[in-house]
């Protein structure tokens, strides 16, 4: 019951937003390319998601390490759908590069539009990479981060996998540091049937970057690895922690 009213609420609220998003892009259009303004409202919008279930719990760490307005190649690791908007903790106005499925899923889709977020067809991989490299350029050039799952899809057990060389090559090319970010609790916040887990209790780490001169300079592949490992051992020290 408290699920289906919480899911009826977010609908009210998701359409409220994102009536709001569309009108504040249409106004700040001429003058606010980065998109700022969509994107604070999104901070707004996952600040009231997490903040009204009153058992939820959440900290975030590791924000000394963010430059604000600095721009940066964000990689985290994927558990959940809920991952996206967790990420809205960290102070960046950043873009997604996302699959074009999530754009066809209701309200996601719609304010991944708003925001200006990188689609991509997983399915042609070089037309992907290129298109990745090109609009990630762009909006690095603006000053606007760039969010990716390196592990390009969601972990089914809740560790960290593979990871895939677009973020890592996209960094490369555009000169860009990488911030790393630890993301644990996201797939206990939604059941398997799909009620709240309501003692939902959340983790956003964020690691110290490797910087753009590091980035040039490392083997993509040696420095892939590397954060991959710093992220594994992070996520094992936080759920150390619990």
């Amino acid at each position: 019951m408290l699920s289906s009213l919480f899911y009826l609420f977010l609908i009210a609220l998701c359409t409220l937003f994102l009536l709001f998003s569309a009108v504040a892009l249409c106004l700040t259009w001429p003058f606010d390319k980065p998109r700022r303004a969509v994107h604070e409202l999104s901070r707004v919008l996952v600040r009231i998601f997490y903040g009204v279930p009153p058992l939820w719990r959440h900290r975030v760490e590791g924000l000394e390490h963010v430059e604000r307005g600095k721009p940066y190649v964000i990689v985290l690791n994927h558990q959940a759908m809920i991952d996206i908007p967790t990420l809205y903790f960290v102070p960046l106005n950043f873009r997604w590069v996302s699959k074009r499925e999530v754009f066809r899923i209701p309200f996601f889709g719609q304010f991944l539009l708003l925001h200006g977020d990188i689609c991509i067809d997983r399915g042609r991989a070089s037309a992907a990479m290129e298109q990745v490299i090109r609009d990630g350029r762009r909006w690095l050039s603006r000053g606007v981060s760039v969010a990716i799952f390196p592990e390009g899809t969601r972990s089914r057990d809740g560790e960290i996998h593979r990871f895939k060389a677009g973020a890592f090559t996209l960094a490369r090319e555009a000169g860009a540091a990488i911030l790393p970010v630890v993301l644990d609790g996201t797939r206990e916040v939604i059941r398997p049937n799909l009620l709240f887990n309501w003692r939902s209790r959340l983790t956003v780490r964020v690691l110290p970057p490797v910087d753009a001169a590091r980035v040039a300079a490392a083997d993509p592949k040696e420095q892939m690895e590397q954060v991959r490992a710093d992220m594994c051992a992070a996520l094992a020290e936080i759920r150390n922690e619990r």
